[in-house]
């Protein structure tokens, strides 16, 4: 069976962000083919797809290195996300469905009993969920792919501290989506600019300027490398 190339695109950039693949490491095609269980092809193509994303880059005499990028690229991300997600919710209120509100207010009424327990593992993956729902209702397959895009830089290149205020976060998250619902356009996008906005200060560097790709941590993760079970990727 023909492994697509997206599959295994999306399986070396989560290692990628999670760390298997440190910064600045080399990704030969011969040795990520043989941990994937796939021909070269398909990694060739990821490769390339990763590269267009920013995740990798090619250099003379190394070839496919994981990037290495600065702080105020990393800056530059946050900045683009507060631009981003709120163009996202305006256009989520005029352009939604009902499943998309279904979906976005189950998880709101899930986020805001995980917040009040303190279950902060559950509201992570809640959050990202509801970002996700909220690009995928704007109804623009351009900006879903850009929003993606970016929060999985983000996420690799920050750690997002646990909110000192789950409850008001997820009360944030009900207020946008209460504004979708009705199909305000400019609710949704001020309130979704105060949202981002004031997350913000809860990103944290993954990693300092400088320096060989990623240190101590790197090396670790580099050692816990596993083979993946392919049919079970993500699409």
């Amino acid at each position: 069976m023909r492994i697509p190339a997206h599959s295994v695109c999306t399986a070396i950039r989560d290692d990628i962000v999670t760390g298997v693949h440190g910064r600045g490491g080399r990704l030969t095609e011969e040795l990520l083919a043989r941990r994937y269980g796939v021909s070269r092809v398909p990694v060739r193509e990821a490769l390339r797809t990763l590269e267009a994303e920013g995740f990798v880059v090619t250099r003379r005499h190394a070839g496919a290195c994981v990037a290495e990028p600065t702080e105020q690229e990393a800056a530059d991300l946050l900045e683009t996300r507060t631009l981003l997600e709120p163009l996202g919710a305006s256009r989520a209120a005029r352009r939604r469905t009902e499943a998309h509100l279904k979906v976005l207010r189950g998880l709101v009424r899930l986020g805001q009993e995980r917040a009040r327990q303190g279950n902060s593992e559950d509201l992570r993956s809640l959050d990202g969920w509801f970002h996700e729902t909220l690009a995928q209702a704007a109804g623009s397959p351009s900006l879903t792919a850009l929003l993606t895009q970016l929060r999985h830089k983000i996420a690799w290149m920050y750690v997002v501290e646990a909110s000192a205020g789950p409850v008001e976060c997820w009360a944030e998250h009900g207020a946008i989506v209460d504004a979708v619902a009705r199909g305000d356009g400019e609710r949704a996008r001020a309130l979704m600019t105060l949202h981002t906005e004031r997350s913000a200060p809860a990103h944290r560097l993954r990693f300092v300027s400088g320096g060989g790709g990623g240190g101590e941590r790197t090396e670790r993760v580099r050692k816990s490398q596993r083979p993946v079970n392919m049919p079970s990727l993500r699409h």
